[in-house]
């Protein structure tokens, strides 16, 4: 059967019955007033940038690269063997920077 792209659109009778406060209406009953409360403590524990934070002390555990690993020349990324790309020398590339 074809099918006139041209001709009008039926639109269905709901939609046309509908108003616009009516639509808001149901809108609104579906958003609620209460706020919770976790969401207020979660955002308190955020820091704000330019905040002060030289008392503040940070511990990093620092693994040197593993057998299966290389850091690349270009990016100097720890990647796995597997994406080597280029060698030159003792210099390896990886498949993202050669890419």
């Amino acid at each position: 059967m074809a099918t006139d792209y041209d001709a009008p659109r039926k639109q269905d009778e709901d939609n046309n019955n509908q108003s616009i406060e009516e639509l808001n209406g149901h809108r609104s009953e579906m958003q609620s007033g209460a706020v919770d409360e976790d969401e207020n403590a979660a955002a308190e524990s955020f820091e704000l940038p330019g905040a002060d934070l030289s008392n503040e002390e940070l511990n990093v555990v620092v693994l040197p690269a593993q057998e299966d690993e290389f850091t690349c020349a270009s990016c100097f990324l720890v990647r796995h063997r597997s994406q080597i790309a280029r060698e030159e020398g003792n210099l390896k590339f990886c498949v993202e920077c050669e890419g």
